[in-house]
């Protein structure tokens, strides 16, 4: 949605996102012709997190191979599964310690995790938690990486190779962000040739469109954008949402402005 659109609605007063991000806003452009934008923040951060969660659970203990064994009928003729990783205790990173950051690090801290970050500055948080300025240094440090960053052009490829080869071996990446944030061509070569275990994406580039070659790695646990997808948090969007449009609509200040 940038600035050529929003010429062509001459009468337009605000863009009211769907969603905590708006990456796909050009909010400069709106700015510039008086026109606010908000979003959806807050009321979707425990679906994202609670998802992130599972999504690193589920990577760990081949929870897609498993359901596999047990619907084929594999189990019953005794074919036997490979052992799977424990996740609790690990060393983990959370990259971009925002409102969703926050909660999927206090989650992670219950599974008995030692929690890392990186974000612009440091934050609030407790004294056991370490802080990195650097994404390369945070990999380094930990087991595995979970991607909480905005999208749009800042952090475009800001999970570049140099972050995914810092992990290692053993490392496994989590993004619930956007697709854009990683060097998707880098993953592809670091999940194909093991210098990576694994990763769990809930968002891709040129999404719903996949890069084939990603979907075919048996080390990615893919879901399809499902963030926030549950009944309660979609109602709760679509609420704020209008309640935006009705301020602005009434001439007041909307609830939760971008711009």
């Amino acid at each position: 949605f940038d600035g050529r659109i929003m010429d062509l609605l001459p009468g337009l007063n605000l863009i009211a996102n769907f969603g905590v991000g708006y990456d796909a806003i050009d909010v400069a452009a709106a700015s510039q012709r008086g026109i606010r934008v908000t979003n959806t923040p807050d009321v979707l951060n425990d679906d994202v997190a609670d998802l992130a969660v599972a999504m690193w659970i589920a990577q760990a203990r081949d929870f897609e191979l498993a359901m596999q064994n047990a619907r084929s009928g594999d189990w019953g003729q005794g074919v036997k599964l490979p052992l799977a990783r424990k996740a609790s205790g690990r060393r983990v990173g959370i990259l971009g310690m925002g409102r969703i950051g926050r909660e999927i690090a206090d989650r992670l801290a219950a599974f008995k995790c030692d929690i890392h970050y990186q974000s612009r500055s440091r934050k609030a948080t407790p004294e056991s938690w370490t802080y990195y300025a650097d994404p390369v240094e945070l990999a380094r440090a930990v087991d595995d990486l979970v991607i909480a960053v905005v999208g749009g052009p800042e952090t475009e490829g800001f999970v570049s190779a140099a972050v995914i080869g810092a992990l290692g071996p053993d490392g496994v990446i989590v993004n619930i962000s956007r697709g854009s944030v990683i060097d998707e061509e880098a993953l592809i070569a670091a999940l194909s040739s093991g210098a990576i275990r694994g990763a769990a994406l809930d968002v891709f580039r040129g999404e719903p469109q996949v890069d084939p070659r990603l979907m075919a790695l048996a080390n990615l646990l893919p879901l399809p954008h499902i963030g926030s997808a549950t009944v309660e948090t979609r109602a709760a969007m679509g609420a704020l949402q209008r309640a935006n449009l009705h301020a602005v609509l009434a001439g007041h200040e909307p609830v939760t402005p971008v711009n």
